[in-house]
């Protein structure tokens, strides 16, 4: 097993992380974004800066910034030393080693606490958590969801994906999510009943390679389309 976890982890992506995961091109950038279970990505502050539009969506929203860095540095080094225990299981490329996979969570951190800290509140950041988005039909071009659908399947079951990739789909004509591996280092068990259903009713639904691979075998991500 690559990571042994009773929860989910306040860890975060930078920019740079998400073009790659889910493949975003330059007139993606300036889509209307939703990021699903958020998290403290970096994400949100840095694209904003660049005149994006982006509206981060998580339960974590609930508490303050202190909070979170709290439950961040709670679970920081937990992580960090299961990953220096599987080696077999990481490709280390994007980041070079776990030491700067370490030191790239913790900044990925802090960028996103500047900006939470006056943004907290506001429309563009959400507190509420999958599958209920109170959010208006196609209020978004896209929805991404990094790290948590698929990745914790033993913790959500496939109706809880279904259901989530559903709203999603209600509130942006376009879903991205990635990864499609489990936290135990395998395909997510979800994934192909999953998509058959989302087929069966109508859904465009498509599995791509990406350019960024941590986990390995986590290089593709879900795109799909509502009907």
């Amino acid at each position: 097993m690559s990571i042994r976890l009773d929860q989910t982890v306040p860890f975060g992506r930078w920019l740079g992380e998400y073009e790659l995961m889910f493949s975003l091109s330059a007139s993606d950038r300036q889509r209307r974004i939703l990021d699903c279970a958020a998290g403290p990505a970096s994400f949100n502050a840095e694209l904003t800066a660049d005149g994006g539009t982006v509206c981060s969506f998580d339960p974590l929203y609930q508490f303050p910034g202190d909070e979170i860095q709290r439950q961040f540095f709670h679970k920081l080094d937990q992580v960090i030393d299961q990953i220096r225990a599987t080696p077999e299981h990481w490709v280390w490329r994007y980041h070079r080693n776990p030491d700067e996979l370490r030191q790239h969570r913790i900044g990925v951190m802090e960028r996103f606490l500047a900006d939470y800290r006056t943004g907290q509140g506001t429309d563009r950041y959400v507190c509420g958590a999958l599958p209920t988005l109170p959010f208006e039909p196609d209020q978004f071009d896209l929805a991404l969801s990094s790290h948590f659908l698929f990745l914790y399947s033993d913790h959500f079951s496939q109706a809880f994906h279904l259901e989530s990739i559903r709203a999603m789909t209600r509130v942006a004509s376009e879903v991205r999510i990635f990864p499609l591996i489990a936290l135990r280092a395998e395909r997510s068990q979800h994934l192909e009943p999953v998509c058959e259903r989302l087929q069966r009713d109508g859904y465009r639904v498509s599995i791509e390679p990406v350019g960024y691979e941590l986990q390995r075998g986590g290089h593709d991500m879900l795109r799909v389309y509502r009907p």
